[in-house]
């Protein structure tokens, strides 16, 4: 297996990141007319334009709309083919080296092929897919609605950019905190697995409920960091409505702006909210997956199939 995560997806085949490339710049692409077309239907509507311009409008926007939701659809399932072929991938890579390397196994080895076989698998061939795709989609749609909202007006564009500061700040500190949690976890499991098909020694319950519970408290620990930072995120979302209420309506009762100026930057944070979510989880799909990769590619090599000393004092039940 190569060496880094980075170095997986590649393998998985280059040709097709470049194809999901090209269809999230196409995606983000099309994504930012409809902000523009809604501004000119409020504007409109408000200034007098004629039924038939409106009409004209709104089924442009439909159109917007249903390209939108094509380019998606075909994106979406790309990227769950592309994911299940680099599933496939490692669950085969793990049962080939136990076919090659049967003097390796060990019960301890075989407890853990089957935790990467049935569960950690999935994750990690799953992120092959939106690996590249995803960050350029989301920080395309971003860019280009900001730009749209600074090129509509630059000070309130602030109220929008204030959002996104704490929370750049805050995401890597809890995810490298989730992340401690998750390789402990993955850990955990993995010494659960090899008691279970360990028919040499002695069972030990009180060893395997302690392990159990500390799964519990390890999950509850990620839950409450993983949701505390949700918290956050929403309510800096919240503020920034508030900053565009509050500046925007000064600057329409002042004349300085449209009132389909206010509706697009509305608009405009409601579109960047799904997209900055979804690269901050994409981020949070990256740390973890780089961690779930690297168990992998440990436990698949035939000389390392063993658990570092490490690893091994992770998994102990406390």
């Amino acid at each position: 297996m190569p060496h880094r995560l980075s170095g997986f997806i590649l393998m998985m085949g280059q040709g097709h990141q470049a194809l999901l490339v090209l269809l999230s710049v196409l995606l983000f692409a099309v994504g930012i007319l409809p902000l523009e077309v809604q501004r000119r239907i409020v504007n409109g509507a408000t200034q007098g334009a004629t039924l038939t311009t409106i009409l004209v409008l709104v089924v442009t926007y439909l159109a917007l709309a249903l390209s939108e939701g094509c380019i998606k659809l075909v994106l979406n399932i790309y990227r769950g083919w592309i994911g299940e072929v680099a599933i496939r991938w490692l669950r085969m890579k793990v049962i080939d080296v136990k076919e090659h390397h049967p003097d390796d196994l060990t019960t301890l080895a075989e407890g853990v092929e089957m935790s990467i076989v049935l569960a950690e698998a999935e994750p990690v061939g799953a992120f092959v897919g939106t690996s590249l795709s995803e960050p350029i989609l989301q920080a395309g749609i971003l860019l280009a609605v900001g730009s749209y909202m600074i090129y509509l007006q630059p000070l309130l564009a602030l109220a929008v950019i204030a959002v996104f500061v704490p929370q750049s700040v805050l995401v890597p500190i809890l995810q490298g905190l989730i992340n401690q949690r998750v390789k402990t976890k993955i850990t955990v499991m993995r010494h659960l697995s090899e008691e279970m098909v360990d028919h040499t020694s002695p069972k030990s319950p009180q060893h395997q409920a302690a392990r159990v519970q500390r799964l519990f408290s390890t999950n509850m620990s990620i839950y409450k960091l993983k949701y505390a930072l949700n918290f956050l995120m929403n309510l800096m979302f919240q503020l920034g409505f508030a900053g565009i209420f509050a500046l925007g309506g000064y600057y329409v009762i002042t004349g300085k702006i449209e009132i389909g100026t206010v509706v697009a930057f509305i608009a405009g944070l409601n579109k960047v909210s799904d997209p900055w979510g979804a690269l901050v989880d994409w981020y949070r799909d990256l740390r973890v997956t780089q961690v779930k990769y690297e168990l992998i590619r440990d436990a698949s090599t035939p000389d390392s199939r063993q658990p570092s000393v490490a690893l091994q004092t992770l998994g102990q039940p406390t």
